[in-house]
C-alpha cells in the first residue's frame, strides 16, 4: 500500500471552521482512501470526519500534516492540498 505525506499551510483567512470544515471533509470521504490530519506535530485525526476537523482549531496559516494511504494518495493530497490553500472566506 502506497503511503504519502504533505504539509500544507492553510489559506482560509478564518481558519478551518465549519463551512471549509466540511468542504475538506466531504473531499477527504470522497477519496475512498483513509486520510488523516495532523495541526502542527499534534495526534493525527480522521480527516473525513467533519467534528474531528473542527476540533482540532486550525487557524490561518497554521501548518497541518496531511497524509493518504493507498492508490493514488498522492493524487488524494494534490487535491485535499488545494482545498486547504484556498481562501473560503475571500468571497464571504
Amino acid at each position: 500500500m502506497t503511503s504519502s505525506s504533505r504539509t500544507v499551510r492553510v489559506g482560509s483567512s478564518h481558519g478551518l471552521h465549519a463551512r471549509p470544515a466540511k468542504l475538506f471533509a466531504q473531499k477527504a470521504k470522497d477519496a475512498g482512501i483513509p486520510v488523516t490530519i495532523a495541526k502542527d506535530s499534534g495526534k493525527p485525526v480522521n480527516a473525513a470526519s467533519i467534528l474531528a476537523v473542527v476540533a482540532l482549531g486550525i487557524d490561518f496559516g497554521d501548518h497541518v500534516v496531511l497524509t493518504a494511504d493507498g492508490e493514488n494518495a498522492e493524487a488524494v493530497l494534490d487535491t485535499l492540498a488545494e482545498v486547504l490553500t484556498t481562501d473560503h472566506d475571500e468571497s464571504a
